[in-house]
């Protein structure tokens, strides 16, 4: 089984990128979980959504408190909370930021791979410039790091769950997937 959480704040699409990104497992065949844990809910607090994917009938209900992937859509959050904890050596995180994070403690034990989505998604009018929603951008670059799920997979999922500027959200992800950047040359085998 293939455990993912998502990082994010209230308006991102934290939780909705986590349903498509299930949604897409799901279109390539795989039995899939997806739900998020609220916090304070209002818009900008930390929300963690969660994201399961096996070959088999998946029987767990809990939060995931040893995943095997993070995806980060606040950087700050980086900051702000232990998003690593439980954390599988090897694992992949996918970080919304436009930072190097070269030489970072996290390089040394984490696959690590950046994507500008709050560039992606202002360029696409997705949200506004102050709160821009990187959700479709973010998966993109998933995608295209991680290769667990097929680019094509996540655009006809986004195609189902997005219901406004499916076009625009369609060029974010396309856009990330092929500018997502892979940091350092820290563990590959995930």
């Amino acid at each position: 089984m293939i455990e993912i959480r998502t990082h994010g704040r209230g308006g991102q699409g934290a939780v909705i990128a986590s349903e498509i990104l299930a949604d897409a497992f799901f279109r390539e065949g795989k039995f899939v979980q997806a739900f998020p844990a609220f916090g304070v809910e209002r818009r900008g607090a930390p929300v963690v959504s969660f994201t399961r994917v096996s070959d088999g009938e998946i029987r767990e209900r809990c939060e995931i408190y040893e995943p095997d992937h993070l995806i980060v859509l606040d950087p700050v959050l980086i900051e702000t909370v232990n998003i690593t904890a439980g954390l599988k050596d090897g694992g992949w995180i996918v970080i919304n930021t436009n930072r190097s994070l070269e030489g970072s403690e996290l390089v040394k034990r984490f696959n690590i791979a950046t994507v500008d989505a709050n560039a992606i998604a202002v360029k696409y009018g997705l949200g506004s410039r102050a709160t821009p929603i990187v959700n479709t951008a973010i998966l993109g670059a998933f995608a295209g790091a991680t290769k667990l799920v097929g680019l094509q997979a996540v655009i006809d999922a986004i195609e189902e769950f997005v219901p406004l500027k499916k076009e625009n959200n369609r060029k974010a992800t396309e856009e990330a997937f092929s500018s997502v950047r892979i940091v350092g040359d820290g563990p590959r085998e995930a």
